[in-house]
């Protein structure tokens, strides 16, 4: 059983990770307008995961006897200056996430749950690589700059990324 804290601080963070997942959503239906067919995977992608991060933290709400209470979803932005503003925006809205992450873990040290630690420890883990793909697709944006046939490159690459569960990468 968790606390009313741990279950009011899970619920928040189930909002976070559907706003996240409307977020991508957002970004993949700005590219998908601009005819950036890969950065709009790869975006759609993302919602499946902020999707499955948030479906984790509701199941294990209910498992261990809290109550799901979901809240209203901001509106996420719509425009974008380019494709690295987009992911200059979506690294500082996933350092964001990993801040609530850590605060959530620190929540589970105070109350003294043990149980929502070990659970939130794939949480923490999984924001390493949601911040190390964003600052990897930063760093190629910068390199290529203004190039056209670089931009076209790295949306051919973004292109072939495809979503994978948990039980799909043995975790």
């Amino acid at each position: 059983m968790i606390s009313k804290k741990i279950e009011e601080a899970l619920n928040q963070q189930i909002n976070k990770e559907i706003y996240s997942a409307y977020l991508y959503q957002s970004i993949s239906a700005h590219t998908a307008f601009l005819g950036l067919k890969g950065f709009a995977n790869c975006s759609a992608i993302q919602v499946q995961e902020e999707l499955t991060h948030a479906q984790k933290i509701y199941d294990y709400v209910n498992d261990q006897g809290g109550k799901v209470t979901l809240m209203s979803i901001e509106q996420p932005p719509s425009d974008f200056e380019s494709p690295l503003d987009m992911f200059e925006k979506t690294l500082a809205h996933e350092q964001f996430i990993t801040k609530s992450i850590n605060e959530l873990f620190d929540l589970a040290l105070k109350e003294n749950d043990q149980t929502t630690q070990i659970f939130l420890q794939w949480f923490v883990t999984e924001q390493i690589e949601e911040e190390s793909n964003d600052n990897d697709i930063i760093s190629k944006l910068k390199f290529i700059g203004k190039n056209g046939n670089g931009l076209l490159m790295l949306d051919k690459e973004l292109d072939a990324r495809v979503f994978t569960t948990d039980t799909d990468s043995g975790a």
